[in-house]
C-alpha cells in the first residue's frame, strides 16, 4: 500500500521484520511443547529462545531465498545462523511450511482486526456525538433525490451511527472466525506431530486450533473476513455519498472542515471541494476490489495450492491498511463536519409548503374523500407550486375542494414541522439505547 494512504500502526503489522518475529514464536512455541512431550531435548528448544531478542536480517532472509527459492527454509536457514546448527536441528519438526505461513496470517489479521475495531468504535463516537448535536436540526428528507418529507440532522447521523454499530459486530465476528491456528503437519493428519503441540502454539498465539485443517486453514474464513472488510468499505462510501451531496453549492447543508491556507483548485480560488468524502468514495473501492479474489480462494486443489498465496500477499496488507486509514478519515471528517442549519430550512422552502402534501392528502381521506379524489387535489395545487412557485398552503385554502373539507385552522395545522419530529426521541432510543 502506498504510504499516502497508511497509517503505521497498521503497516507494521505487515512488514517482513513483523512476519519474521511470528514466524520465529510458532516455531519456537513449537519446540516448547514438542520439548514438553519428550519428543525433542529441552535443552534445544530452549536454544531456539536464544533468538527472542534478534532482529532477523531481512536481506539476509531474501539472499537465501534467492537461492532456496523457499521462503520458509530460508527463514529456518537464518534462524540456524543464530541459534547453531546443531540447536535448531530439531526446528520444524513434523511441521509443514503452511502450518507456519497459515498461522502467521491469521495472527496478523487478527491484529488488524483489534486496530479496526478501535477504528470503527472511534467513528461511533464521533457519530453518537453529532447525532445528539443535531437531534432536532431540521432538514429535508430526500427520495430518488427529489425533497420527500422533512427529518433531522440528528437522525441522519444516528442511522449511519447503526451502520457502523452492525458494522463494529460484524468485525468482532470476523475476528473471531480468522483467529483460528493450524500446527497440523503436511495433509493436515498430525501423522508426525502431535495436536497437543498445535494447541500449545494456538494458545501462546492468541488463537484457537482449526477443527479439521488440511494442511492449510480452510480459505472460508478469509472470504468471510474480507467480505466484512467489504461491507464496511460500502457504509464508509455510504456516508461520503451523503456528505458529498450536501456539500453540492446549490444544497450546501454541510461541508467538509476547510482549513486555513487550504485550496481547492489550482484554477478556480473560490473552490471548496469535497475532496476527503471523494477520497474515501475511491479508497472503498479498492477495499471491495479484495473481496471476489478472497471468494475465489476458498476453492482449492484437494487437500493445499498455493494459488491462494499471491493473493493473500496482496490483500491482506492492502485491504487492511486501506479500510483503517478510511476509517480515521471517516472519523475526521464526522467530527469537524460543518453544519449549516439555515440552509437546511431554505432548501426545505424553495417550493413553500410543498413537502407537507401527504399530510393534507391523509386529512383529506380521513375527512370522507375518497383516496383517488383526495390524491387528484393535493396533486394539482402542488404542481401549481412546482411550476409557478407559488406557496402550497395558500393555493389549498384557495382551492373550494379542499375547503369543503377542510377548515382553515385544519389546513394550518397540516403545516406544523413538529408533526415530523415527535417520534425522534424513540428512534433515538432505539439506536443510542435509553
Amino acid at each position: 500500500m502506498i504510504p499516502r494512504y497508511s497509517r503505521p500502526d497498521m503497516v507494521a503489522i505487515w512488514s517482513p521484520e513483523t512476519k519474521f518475529r511470528i514466524w520465529y514464536e510458532i516455531e519456537a512455541h513449537a519446540c516448547d511443547a514438542m520439548a514438553d512431550l519428550g519428543v525433542i531435548p529441552r535443552e534445544n528448544a530452549e536454544a531456539v529462545w536464544k533468538a527472542k531478542d534478534v532482529e532477523f536480517d531481512v536481506a539476509r532472509i531474501d539472499e537465501i531465498e534467492a537461492v532456496t527459492k523457499h521462503d520458509v527454509i530460508a527463514f529456518l536457514t537464518h534462524l540456524a545462523e543464530h541459534v547453531g546448527s546443531e540447536e535448531a536441528r530439531f526446528v520444524h519438526q513434523g511441521m509443514t511450511s503452511s502450518d507456519v505461513l497459515d498461522t502467521c496470517l491469521n495472527v496478523q489479521l487478527t491484529r488488524a482486526a483489534d486496530i479496526l475495531i478501535a477504528d470503527l468504535e472511534g467513528l461511533l463516537a464521533a457519530l453518537k456525538r453529532r447525532a445528539i448535536e443535531h437531534k432536532n436540526t431540521i432538514r429535508i428528507g430526500r427520495s430518488h433525490g427529489i425533497h420527500a418529507e422533512p427529518t433531522t440532522m440528528g437522525l441522519t447521523f444516528a442511522r449511519f451511527y447503526a451502520e457502523m454499530d452492525r458494522n463494529l459486530s460484524r468485525m468482532r465476528d470476523a475476528r473471531a472466525e480468522i483467529a483460528t491456528g493450524a500446527i497440523s503437519g503436511a495433509v493436515g493428519t498430525f501423522a508426525n506431530i502431535d495436536p497437543q503441540v498445535e494447541e500449545h502454539v494456538c494458545d501462546k498465539m492468541g488463537l484457537v486450533p482449526e477443527p479439521i485443517s488440511t494442511q492449510v486453514i480452510p480459505r472460508d474464513r478469509h472470504a468471510a473476513f474480507f467480505a466484512t472488510l467489504g461491507v464496511i468499505a460500502s457504509s464508509i462510501e455510504n456516508i461520503a455519498i451523503e456528505i458529498r451531496h450536501m456539500q453540492r453549492t446549490e444544497v450546501l447543508e454541510g461541508a467538509e472542515f476547510f482549513s486555513m491556507g487550504q485550496k481547492g483548485s489550482s484554477a478556480m480560488p473560490h473552490k471548496k471541494n469535497p475532496v476527503l468524502t471523494e477520497n474515501l468514495t475511491g479508497l472503498a473501492r479498492m477495499v471491495r476490489a479484495a473481496v471476489i479474489p478472497a471468494m475465489e480462494n476458498v476453492a482449492l486443489w484437494h487437500e493445499r495450492d498455493i494459488s491462494h498465496s499471491s493473493v493473500e500477499r496482496m490483500i491482506g496488507p492492502d485491504a487492511t491498511i486501506t479500510l483503517d486509514f478510511a476509517l480515521a478519515r471517516l472519523t475526521g471528517v464526522v467530527d469537524k463536519m460543518l453544519i449549516f442549519p439555515e440552509n437546511m430550512l431554505e432548501n426545505m422552502n424553495k417550493f413553500p409548503g410543498l413537502v407537507m402534501s401527504q399530510r393534507v392528502l391523509l386529512a383529506l381521506t380521513q375527512a370522507g374523500v375518497s383516496r383517488e379524489d383526495a390524491y387528484a387535489i393535493v396533486q394539482r395545487n402542488a404542481l401549481k407550486v412546482w411550476e409557478h412557485r407559488t406557496d402550497f398552503k395558500e393555493e389549498l385554502l384557495a382551492d373550494a375542494d379542499v375547503t369543503a373539507a377542510l377548515s382553515p385552522e385544519e389546513i394550518e395545522e397540516k403545516f406544523d414541522l413538529g408533526y415530523h419530529t415527535k417520534h425522534v426521541d424513540t428512534i433515538f432510543a432505539r439506536v443510542f439505547g435509553e
